[in-house]
């Protein structure tokens, strides 16, 4: 090995830590993921440092042939999984995503339709994010605090007495299908463009087990691809333009609108987890959801605030607890890092403060890309009884997170099955 600086061995030192942390952790970020030995082959190749600006076979730089011939069978392979006619890889994110449609479809001063933040939206969504740095105003949906959904009555009357350019679905906590086939009628009277976000729930999508926008009244959708599509830290567009204009514009929103280079070997590996989704996504996709409920429930009959018990909690991977009567969501996640298991604290409906909210936001996708099941979900339900309502030492839960933990680092319904998910590749001989 040759001799690194102190520098180089700072870095590394930390992200080897890191990686051990996670080994011994349980993940419960709603948006983040680990992919497969095959995927992290495709960012380890000499598409890292490549450029390939503009479309497959009109690009501005030479050297592009097999990566022309690559992204066109991603392409090929997105469209058949997501029923969809067109699709752009392009994206290096969902909210870079999010900005090129803004800029195809919208002008400033447009006026837009979404969720409020405190309902469960993404931050790009609000003024202080991609819409409002475009330009754009915002309309906020009627919300059903109950069921945690947006008021279906409220909502038709919105759209059809604001008339927004766009109605913009899809959520950061996304509990519950967007209602879009109960608005459709609203969409076709006034004209509205439908756009849906479908960062988190892109996998579920994939796997038949949330809803299908694109079926449903939406004409394009918006997405990361690293949460329950367990691909790249990457973006992607899909759509059913009204026609070929708007087609164009999606395209120009993305190049030359918001990128040039597109990170070529993350949009390798989201082919490669294009292909695995067909392959293993109904399976993954399902136990997602069971896992999700088992979790919820477990939660709440230990005693735990999950919201929309009425309604089953939820239809994704994700639950909304309501933590204030045990110090607050930031409290409660900083406990239960210091204990191993990684959680966000998360805005609920009512709250003021992203900094100070009353909820905690878990996700089971990770959980369940480990092999981890229903039973499983009590196992962890315990561990937040221990820690946040019996008040038990935090070293002995973490203690005994970490052992429960060995059983469970390698992967599931992807290529290369039973790899370790955290390994760290010593490339320095």
């Amino acid at each position: 090995m040759p001799n690194l600086s102190r520098n180089a061995n700072f870095v590394r030192e930390k992200v080897m830590a890191h990686n051990r942390y996670f080994e011994e952790s349980i993940p419960l970020i709603a948006s983040e993921n680990v992919i497969s030995p095959l995927q992290r082959e495709m960012l380890n190749s000499d598409f890292n440092g490549r450029y390939a600006e503009g479309w497959v076979g009109h690009r501005y730089y030479q050297g592009n042939r097999f990566v022309d011939e690559v992204e066109t069978r991603g392409m090929e392979l997105a469209r058949r999984l997501f029923g969809c006619s067109f699709a752009d890889l392009r994206p290096i994110s969902g909210t870079v995503a999010n900005m090129a449609v803004l800029f195809g479809l919208t002008n400033p001063g447009d006026t837009i339709a979404t969720p409020a933040l405190a309902d469960g939206a993404h931050i790009s969504t609000a003024k202080f994010g991609a819409v409002g740095m475009r330009g754009v105003n915002t309309i906020n949906y009627p919300f059903d605090t109950e069921r945690m959904n947006i008021d279906i009555d409220g909502a038709i009357k919105m759209i059809r007495e604001k008339k927004p350019k766009v109605s913009l679905f899809g959520m950061s906590l996304f509990l519950f299908p967007a209602p879009l086939k109960e608005l459709s009628e609203a969409f076709i009277e006034t004209g509205t463009t439908v756009w849906y976000d479908g960062a988190h729930v892109l996998g579920l999508i994939a796997g038949k087990k949330f809803q299908a926008p694109l079926s449903e009244g939406a004409h394009v959708m918006t997405a990361s691809t690293h949460k329950t599509f367990p691909g790249p830290n990457h973006g992607i567009i899909l759509a059913n333009p009204r026609d070929e204009e708007m087609e164009k514009a999606l395209k120009r929103g993305v190049f030359p609108g918001v990128t040039s280079s597109h990170h070529l070997h993350e949009m390798a590996a989201l082919c490669i987890a294009l292909d695995e989704m067909q392959k293993f996504g109904r399976r993954y996709a399902s136990q997602i959801v069971k896992n999700s409920k088992a979790l919820a429930q477990s939660l709440y009959d230990r005693g735990f605030g999950v919201l929309a018990a009425d309604y089953g909690f939820t239809e994704s991977h994700t639950l909304a607890v309501n933590v204030q009567n045990l110090g607050g969501g930031s409290s409660c996640a900083e406990a239960l890092e210091k204990a191993n298991i990684v959680v966000n604290k998360n805005m609920l409906p009512g709250d003021e403060s992203s900094v100070h909210p009353s909820g905690l936001r878990l996700g089971t996708q990770e959980v369940t890309h480990l092999g981890m099941k229903e039973g499983e979900m009590s196992d962890i339900a315990s561990f937040f009884e221990r820690l946040l309502i019996r008040k038990e030492n935090i070293g002995s839960v973490r203690a005994d997170v970490i052992r429960f933990k060995r059983r469970f680092r390698k992967l599931k319904y992807c290529y290369g099955e039973n790899y370790p998910a955290y390994k760290f590749e010593h490339f320095l001989r």
